[in-house]
């Protein structure tokens, strides 16, 4: 029992996705068969969309765990160390614009289908079965995304935060699926039980329309950083403390290189020193570049810092 609750620990990054990846999987399984069940395309649609974070989840999985081992040098092989000798974060960034462009492609898809349905004339389905899987479906997510949200205020896990929106996203279309069976449930006996066959596709395409814009941002960020996209924020903190370090120790000039790539942060500085100064032992250059790393921040196992000091400025170039 201590091994299963070890195993989904939500203190923990992998556990905390590893809970978020089960779950997800019963949800897609009920909604495939529900979907099925009830004939509604929507229901499937969300089973399906389920299926693929889920996916994308196990993926990001197996990201996390080769970047922690990678930060702890005795979990991970030697091979693989040599070689990506420059570290895995660029396998996070990689993974969220998948994630993101997947889940647009098939909402993309979904919401073709939707109006090919309307304009045919719709689809009867089952009202009863479709009512039964939203409200479970509603009550699920919701829990599970203020879970995960929760730990997520200590974790601080970039994979967390959109696993928890895409949470959000699967509450939201499943609510707007329970409010629309409910209208088409109510409806039926009466004279507006006309609408109920457009009552699923029409559902549905609303919900693609509101969902395709919400990982855009997700995936505009990992092509930043698979492009080395350098952060301002950064490129100002980085030009601020190295103007005042070079300004404090009478060096002539910097140059500053930035990245972010994932969780990491990849960062170069290059000193340009008078071709006269004073000869420094190696131990009085390892002590600037400590002074320098302190005033850059943010030291740990995801920041790449490398600090030169040279008196020749194409060395810098």
């Amino acid at each position: 029992m201590s091994g299963l609750l070890s195993f989904f620990d939500l203190s923990d990054e992998r556990g905390v996705l590893r809970t978020s990846i089960a779950v997800t999987f019963v949800i897609s399984s009920l909604g495939i068969g529900f979907g099925l069940a009830s004939g509604s395309f929507s229901i499937v649609f969300d089973g399906v969309y389920a299926l693929i974070d889920g996916g994308m989840s196990l993926l990001s999985l197996v990201v996390v765990n080769l970047i922690t081992s990678y930060a702890l040098a005795g979990h991970l092989s030697r091979k693989l160390r040599e070689r990506f000798s420059f570290g895995l974060w660029h396998l996070e960034p990689m993974v969220l614009g998948l994630n993101g462009a997947l889940l647009i492609s098939a909402a993309l898809y979904a919401l073709v289908t939707a109006v090919g349905s309307l304009l045919r004339g719709g689809r009867e389905l089952e009202f009863g079965a479709a009512l039964i899987y939203a409200v479970v479906t509603v009550m699920i997510c919701s829990a599970i995304a203020l879970v995960e949200w929760r730990a997520n205020r200590t974790i601080k896990s970039e994979f967390i935060r959109l696993d928890v929106r895409g949470w959000i996203m699967s509450t939201g279309i499943t609510a707007a699926l329970l409010v629309a069976f409910l209208i088409g449930w109510a409806v039926q006996g009466t004279s507006w039980q006309w609408i109920s066959p457009y009552i699923d596709p029409a559902v549905l395409a609303v919900v693609c329309a509101l969902i395709i814009p919400l990982p855009i941002a997700t995936v505009r960020r990992a092509l930043a950083d698979i492009f080395l996209v350098t952060p301002a924020d950064m490129k100002a903190h980085l030009d601020a403390v190295a103007a005042a370090f070079v300004e404090k120790h009478g060096f002539v000039s910097y140059r500053a290189y930035a990245a972010r790539v994932g969780r990491s942060k990849v960062i170069e500085l290059y000193f340009i020193v008078p071709a006269d100064a004073p000869a420094r032992t190696i131990g009085e250059w390892d002590m600037l570049r400590d002074e320098m790393g302190d005033l850059v921040g943010d030291e740990g196992p995801d920041r790449w810092l490398t600090i030169v000091f040279t008196g020749d400025p194409e060395w810098a170039e």
